[in-house]
C-alpha cells in the first residue's frame, strides 16, 4: 500500500509518497503567495493552500499505482486562524503563525485575564503567532467578520476539510491555539468564553493518528485514487516531525537546528513548568510533549558567516576552530529577541569577553557555543521537571556541520543521533497515515520500524566538564543584561 504526508508549511506544500516499508517513492512541492497587508501582518489565502496541494497531489501520484493509495495525513503550520461562514466559504485571508499584529490582544490575555488563569485553562501562556489573540483581534477590529463565523479551523485542517467535508483539527495542533485544555485533551471552556467563542464554532478534535473521513468522491475521482482513501487528522509541524524523526514515547528529545531552533521532548505524563517558559502541548503519539523554541538557531551562524565576515566558506571558518570547551568569549544568540525560555522580545545579540588576543575563531565559536547554550537552557528547564533525558535526534540545516553536532552533544552531554531521512513533517504524515490504516499497532511501532539512525555523537566526559562550567557562566549574562535590552530598545 502507498501513504501520502502533505507537510502544508508557510512558503510552499510539500507532498511525499511512501511505501509501506517506509521508502520514500516521490516527492512533490508546490509554492504559494504570503501577503503582507502592513508592516508586521502575514496572511494566505487558504484557496491557495488547497489548488496547490491538488496540483501537487496529480503530479505526486503520476505514473504510480493509483489503486495502492491506501491513506493520506498531514503535518502543517500551527496557529493560522483560518474562518468559515454558515456556507463554509472563507470569510477573510488566513492570519498566519509569523503575524504579529496581536500584541494588544496578547497584552490583554497575559496582564488582564492573567498568565496563571491561562495556564489553568491551556497550560500555556499567550504569544502573538498563537490563534486565539488572533481571534480577539477580528472581534474587536472587524467585527462584521467575527459576526459571520461559523467555523474556525487551523491551515492544514481546512485542507482535511476541502477532501473529507469534515471539520476535524488534531490534538497537537490544537494545543497551539490557547484555546485547548491540552491536560484532558479537549477544548477549554473557559477560554472560549474569554473569546467569544462557541464550542460548535470549533472543530471536532481527533488523535493525530486517527481517520477522520475518506476522501469526497469528487475529489477521488479527479485524483483517481479509490473512494476508501483514509484521511487521517494528523499534526501540526513540529509533533509531525517528531514522528518522523522518531521522537515518540517517554522521554525522547530532538533537536533542530533550522533558521529557529528547536528542543522537542516527548513524554508520557503531562507537566508544565511554573514560569511557562516551554509550550506544553498534546503529541501526535496520544502522549504529550514539552517543546522550547528559539528564534535565531542556523540563521545565527548565517548572519555571522555572510552578513559580518561575507564568506560562504562555512566549512573554512569552522576549520580553524581548535579550542573547545575553552572559549573566554561568549554570545547571546537572541538577533530577533527570544521565546524559550525567556520570553523577551526586547533581548538583543550580544558578544561579551573578548580580548585583545580574541581572535575571528573565538567569535565563530562563540557562535555556535552561544546557540547550543541557549538550547540548553530550555533542556534544563524540562530536567527541573524530572524528565531524564539520554539521547537526542538531530535535524535541520545547522545539524549538517560535524563540529557544531559536537559541540551540542558535550554542551548537552546527550548522545546525538543522526538520521537516514530528514523529510520532517510530510515523512511524519505519511506515517500517520499508515497508522490509520492499520498498517502499524501505534505510532511508535511505526516509528521504531521505520526510522532508522546512521550516525551517533557521543560526548565526551573531559569537554563535558569544560563545557559544564562555561554554560553556568553563559547562563548569569542574559539576567544581567536583561534592563539593558529593555533601555536600548
Amino acid at each position: 500500500m502507498l501513504y501520502i504526508g502533505i507537510d502544508l508549511g508557510t512558503s510552499a506544500v510539500k507532498l511525499l509518497l511512501m511505501n509501506r516499508d517506509g521508502q520514500i517513492r516521490k516527492i512533490v512541492s508546490k509554492e504559494y503567495p504570503i501577503y503582507f497587508p502592513h508592516p508586521g501582518w502575514s496572511e494566505q489565502k487558504p484557496e491557495d493552500w488547497f489548488a496547490g496541494t491538488m496540483d501537487g497531489l496529480k503530479e505526486l501520484l503520476a505514473g504510480c499505482e493509483k489503486e495502492q493509495v491506501a491513506g493520506i495525513s498531514f503535518g502543517g503550520q500551527m496557529h493560522g486562524l483560518v474562518i468559515l461562514d454558515k456556507n463554509d466559504q472563507v470569510i477573510r485571508p488566513a492570519l498566519l503563525w509569523n503575524d504579529g499584529r496581536t500584541w494588544e490582544e496578547c497584552d490583554y490575555l497575559n496582564n488582564v485575564i492573567g498568565k496563571e488563569k491561562l495556564s489553568e485553562y491551556t497550560a500555556n501562556i499567550s504569544f502573538t503567532g498563537f490563534t486565539a489573540p488572533k481571534i480577539l483581534w477580528v472581534r474587536n477590529k472587524e467585527p462584521e467578520n467575527f459576526a459571520r463565523i461559523a467555523k474556525i479551523m487551523l491551515p492544514k485542517d481546512y485542507i482535511a476539510y476541502r477532501l473529507t467535508g469534515a471539520h476535524c483539527t488534531d490534538v497537537s495542533d490544537a494545543s497551539g491555539m490557547l484555546l485547548f485544555d491540552v491536560r484532558n485533551r479537549r477544548w477549554s471552556k473557559e477560554m472560549c468564553e474569554i473569546c467569544g467563542v462557541r464550542q460548535e464554532q470549533l472543530a471536532k478534535v481527533y488523535e493525530s493518528y486517527e481517520s477522520v473521513g475518506t476522501v469526497l468522491p469528487e475529489i477521488a475521482d479527479e485524483l483517481g485514487i479509490p473512494y476508501t482513501v483514509k484521511v487521517a487528522a494528523g499534526a501540526g509541524d513540529n509533533a509531525a516531525a517528531a514522528v518522523g524523526t522518531g521522537t515518540v514515547g517517554d522521554g525522547m528529545c530532538n533537536i533542530s537546528l533550522g533558521t529557529s531552533g528547536t528542543i522537542f521532548i516527548s513524554s508520557e505524563k503531562f507537566g508544565v513548568d511554573k514560569h511557562n517558559a516551554l509550550h506544553a502541548f498534546a503529541h501526535a503519539d496520544g502522549h504529550y510533549h514539552l517543546m522550547g523554541c528559539m528564534l535565531s538557531a542556523a540563521s545565527c551562524n548565517k548572519w555571522w558567516m555572510d552578513g559580518i565576515l561575507q564568506t560562504s566558506d562555512y566549512a573554512k571558518e569552522q576549520a580553524s576552530i581548535t579550542k573547545l570547551g575553552e572559549n573566554h568569549v561568549y554570545f547571546l544568540p537572541y538577533l530577533m529577541g527570544e521565546r524559550s525560555p525567556h520570553n523577551d522580545p526586547n533581548a538583543r545579540g550580544t558578544f561579551i569577553g573578548m580580548t585583545m588576543d580574541t581572535s575571528r575563531a573565538d567569535m565563530t565559536q562563540a557562535v555556535l557555543e552561544g546557540v547550543a547554550f541557549a538550547l540548553r537552557d530550555s533542556l534544563e528547564v524540562a530536567r527541573s521537571l524530572g524528565i531524564h533525558i539520554e539521547r537526542t535526534k538531530i535535524c535541520g540545516g545547522g545539524a549538517k556541520s560535524p563540529l557544531w553536532r559536537k559541540i551540542i552533544a558535550n554542551v548537552m552531554n546527550l548522545k546525538v543521533d543522526m538520521i537516514e531521512s530528514e523529510e520532517g513533517p510530510a515523512l511524519g504524515g505519511a506515517m500517520l497515515a499508515a497508522v490509520a490504516c492499520g498498517e502499524y499497532a501505534s505510532v511508535e511501532d511505526a516509528a521504531r520500524k521505520l526510522v532508522k539512525v546512521t550516525k551517533t555523537v557521543e560526548p565526551e566526559p573531559e569537554l563535558v566538564e569544560k563545557y559544564e562550567e562555561r554554560y553556568q557562566k553563559f547562563r548569569q549574562i542574559y539576567p544581567v543584561c536583561k534592563s539593558l535590552f529593555q533601555l536600548i530598545h
